[in-house]
């Protein structure tokens, strides 16, 4: 008689077992976790690259998305035009959306590469200034800064606003 109760005990508890390890399991999978900057750190992040901008003489927008594409934080200087926020937008969204910075993007699209084709695609802004954000190797974001007289000065002013923060975010 005891050996049918422990037998009932046993086979309950490891249907149990089964039941709740397996609901567990199906939870992480069906679940995903990122990583995002703090609302503080992206308003450092586009304040900061704006100075670095007017020390070189730039007026200019900066925009933060996250990794989905949300804007976190947007900031135009007071002479910037005024479809610069826009134009950072979108070179910020370009980066993400095709994991590499837009300088870099806009060499491998020149016309008569296989490429070239992705300059075409609406909403994408093939123009240097749209630069990846990442934390221990993870992206997180992009930044993209639009006003300064070239694409490439636009991206020398968005790296050095993230090294600025880089160190924290290697950190995580």
């Amino acid at each position: 008689m005891l050996n049918i109760v422990l037998n009932k005990t046993f086979t309950s508890l490891a249907l149990a077992l089964a039941f709740f390890s397996t609901s567990v399991m199906a939870a992480e999978t069906a679940l995903i976790t990122s990583k995002s900057l703090s609302p503080d750190t992206a308003h450092g992040l586009v304040k900061t690259t704006l100075e670095a901008c007017r020390g070189e003489g730039f007026q200019v927008a900066v925009v933060v998305l996250d990794r989905g594409g949300n804007v976190q934080a947007v900031i135009r200087d007071q002479f910037a035009g005024p479809f610069t926020p826009k134009i950072a937008e979108l070179k910020a969204a370009t980066a993400l959306n095709f994991s590499t910075n837009t300088q870099t993007l806009m060499e491998q699209t020149q016309p008569g590469t296989p490429a070239s084709g992705l300059r075409h695609v609406p909403g994408v802004l093939v123009v240097g200034g749209g630069v990846l954000i990442q934390a221990g190797g993870t992206l997180i974001g992009a930044i993209g800064v639009s006003g300064a007289p070239g694409g490439d000065l636009d991206e020398a002013c968005a790296l050095k606003g993230l090294e600025s923060i880089q160190d924290d975010l290697d950190f995580l």
